[in-house]
């Protein structure tokens, strides 16, 4: 029964999530549009290089919340109501120190802006206003919304999007009709932005308050629960390395394809991006709900039953994943053309390696999920290792090939890092189960999808869409050769690997009750 009751949150969480996904797109869509429309280029310009400034500043987080939930999994299955009480204690003591930290070091920033914003085209004090009133937004995260993370361990991330994701739903509706009606727009923009951060922080905690009555923090018992928790110090520390060495990795890789290459290829790359970006979000929305299920299971201890789940989503994500990429490959192109025009379209050999490093992207949250669950954060030397390999191999490669050889650099370090040695780390510390468990599971993956490629490509033959046509043979060659695409993965899935058929009932059983 507890397995079912996770595989109805885990879906009730994905849905939900899906749902707002969409309509965040599409009211960010339409606010984009409407921000440039009336506020122009340079306010847009100068709200996004304050978006990064905090940012950078949030980096002093470095992990808390991760640390946090993989320690709260364990009393929260066990109902251990104190020892809830005592980790939020220690969380919002850690946040308040950090909030601190930012604040001092947001103070320090803005003294240089009058350096930073030297060419900007506008009163000063739109800058100061603008990160002022994000810096209001974030600093609500460390002083009142950290017992999130309750919900979040719990299952019940659909309670955040109820309350604080729908706030702001609202108030981006209401900073798009301030913007185009009212005088002063973007003096409009910033007030609802504080203002609604508040709202959304006051709904969000009410919302905990009725779910967790017994929810009670002592941030002054901080110090002392640091002493009595401390593997959560410590998982934070591990934590350290792994977010400085994927902010490293993320960072560099753009500044890397700005020495090479032109700024007209850098447009065409940033093009592609932009799918791939959103393609990555959009599965995000469907997975990460599973992490606390994950770690919900973990707790639970039942080993048979871990690496049963275990199969089951490997198998589901393999799935999706094989599906998105195999669309993104055959219709990016004609997307493009129909877009922005067929000179935007990149060359064949760029188009797979940005696909092969989306997929291990995608592939990689079914490992992370465990590792995550199990708090193996002790690989500190694994993030150092892939960004040295990540920025070594692409300065080197792009020097000889070009963007193609910062792909391949970007995918080597992957191949080695993620797609290697997570697996074996989870496995030996983790799960503590033989890799070839693993290795053969992912083989019969890899053979249905080559069976599965072959039938398709010959399927596809019988066509005669043309996808470069018209939106109208866009979206219909589209949907045919995913769906084609899709069942047949399935099909031979469901047929063959003992994971898809295990999901497949699971999902049959909790319909029926």
């Amino acid at each position: 029964m507890a397995a079912e009751s996770r595989t109805a949150k885990s879906l009730k969480n994905s849905t939900v999530a899906l749902g707002f996904y969409f309509v965040n797109l599409i009211l960010q869509f339409f606010s984009r549009k409407i921000f440039l429309d009336h506020l122009g280029a340079e306010v847009l310009g100068l709200n996004t290089t304050a978006t990064n400034l905090l940012q950078f500043l949030n980096l002093a987080e470095l992990g808390i919340g991760s640390a946090i939930a993989c320690t709260l999994y364990r009393p929260l299955f066990d109902r251990d109501t104190a020892a809830i009480n005592e980790i939020v204690s220690l969380q919002g003591w850690m946040y308040r120190r950090i909030a601190w930290v930012v604040i001092a070091g947001a103070a320090v920033l803005m003294c240089f802006f009058p350096w930073i914003f030297e060419k900007m085209p506008l009163p000063l004090w739109y800058a100061y206003a603008s990160f002022g009133a994000l810096l209001v937004s974030a600093l609500l995260s460390y002083f009142v919304n950290y017992k999130q993370i309750v919900l979040s361990a719990d299952q019940k991330e659909y309670k955040i999007q109820y309350s604080y994701k729908a706030s702001m739903l609202v108030k981006t509706l209401c900073q798009i009709v301030a913007i185009k009606y009212f005088d002063n727009g973007y003096v409009w923009w910033l007030a609802l932005e504080v203002g609604f951060a508040a709202v959304a922080s006051v709904a969000l905690n009410g919302v905990i308050r009725r779910t967790y009555p017994y929810l009670r923090t002592d941030l002054s018992a901080g110090k002392t629960l640091s002493r009595k928790y401390p593997d959560v110090i410590t998982k934070i520390k591990q934590l350290f390395f792994h977010k400085i060495g994927g902010f490293a990795l993320t960072q560099t890789s753009p500044i890397i394809i700005y020495a090479y290459a032109s700024l007209t290829l850098v447009a065409l790359y940033g093009n592609y991006m932009l799918i791939i970006l959103g393609i990555t979000s959009l599965m995000g929305a469907v997975f990460n709900s599973m992490n606390a299920g994950v770690g919900n299971l973990v707790a639970e201890g039942n080993k048979e039953r871990i690496m049963s789940v275990f199969e089951e989503l490997f198998s589901v994500r393999f799935l999706l994943s094989c599906t998105v990429c195999f669309g993104v490959y055959m219709l990016t192109p004609a997307f493009i053309t129909l877009w922005i025009g067929p000179e935007y379209v990149l060359d064949n050999l760029t188009l797979g390696l940005m696909v092969a490093t989306l997929y291990i992207g995608l592939m990689r949250t079914t490992i992370e999920a465990y590792i995550n669950a199990y708090g193996l954060f002790s690989d500190i030397w694994a993030p150092v290792v892939e960004a040295s390999i990540n920025i070594g191999m692409s300065v080197l490669l792009g020097w000889f090939f070009g963007l193609h050889g910062i792909l391949a650099g970007v995918l080597l370090s992957l191949l080695i890092v993620v797609f290697c040695w997570k697996p074996y780390f989870l496995f030996r510390r983790g799960l503590k189960e033989k890799l070839r468990i693993y290795v053969r599971m992912y083989a019969k993956h890899i053979v249905a999808l080559i069976v599965c490629m072959l039938i398709v490509s010959r399927v596809i033959c019988c066509f005669s869409i043309d996808p470069f046509q018209n939106i109208s043979a866009f979206l219909e060659y589209g949907m045919v050769i995913s769906f084609i695409f899709c069942i047949i993965l399935f099909l031979i899935q469901f047929l063959f690997l003992d994971g898809m058929k295990l999901f497949v009932k699971r999902i049959l059983k909790n319909i029926a009750h």
